[in-house]
């Protein structure tokens, strides 16, 4: 399909399509990457937006003088907390009646995988979800739905913002003027999105090893 396509060329060729919006947009492009932050982070149906690698481009983009990497820290950051602070609302308001629905993009998978991530970290999911993509933008709304305190939850949302933008920046700014990191950005936007995913492979094989175990054990106790 032709959308699937397009997509996949995003992820492929960041480099050239960010630093194709500049030239077309100028000061604009930060407002461009606010709106693109906030969405990954703030609406569920959105979670296949680029996050960790378009931040890192931001930052390499930074490091060749073609954007602010204060502005980007200042404006980026706030984009990720309101965009957690966003979703938690509507998880608090709507989640239950939305969670009756199965929509096309509330996927259930996706909600059973952000409720073992929390099941195993509790409330610091809402830090650590930030590196994890989908988890990151299902853990504010499921901390919504579960009335989770909002000052708690505000607490976290702010560290992990912090946290996860001047990461990603800072590595872009410092290692993305390498030549070799230049040369290969397609390959470097693949291990991204590969590293952070990894989280959840780890927890979908762990899943199901205790299950298979689990159903070994009660087929061994029914002889």
């Amino acid at each position: 399909m032709e959308w699937i396509k397009s997509f996949v060329d995003l992820f492929l060729h960041l480099d050239e399509h960010l630093d194709q919006l500049i030239g077309d947009y100028g000061p604009w492009i930060y407002l461009i990457l606010f709106l693109i932050i906030f969405c990954e982070t703030g609406l569920v149906v959105t979670p296949f937006l680029p996050g960790d690698s378009l931040l890192f481009m931001a930052g390499a983009f930074a490091g060749q003088g073609k954007m602010n990497l204060a502005l980007l820290f200042v404006l980026l950051t706030v984009a990720g907390i309101l965009g957690d602070a966003v979703n938690y609302a509507v998880g608090a308001y709507l989640g239950p009646k939305v969670l009756k629905r199965n929509g096309r993009f509330l996927k259930p998978e996706y909600i059973a995988r952000t409720q073992r991530f929390y099941e195993r970290y509790g409330n610091k999911t809402i830090v650590l979800a930030r590196f994890v993509p989908i988890v990151r933008t299902f853990a504010p709304f499921l901390a919504g739905v579960g009335q989770m305190t909002y000052w708690r939850f505000a607490s976290y949302n702010v560290i992990g913002a912090l946290v996860w933008v001047t990461l990603f920046l800072v590595l872009g700014y410092f290692f993305g003027q390498f030549k070799v990191v230049k040369e290969n950005v397609e390959v470097l936007a693949l291990a991204i999105v590969f590293i952070s995913v990894l989280p959840m492979v780890w927890e979908w094989w762990r899943h199901r090893k205790s299950g298979t175990e689990a159903a070994a054990v009660e087929a061994e106790s029914g002889h």
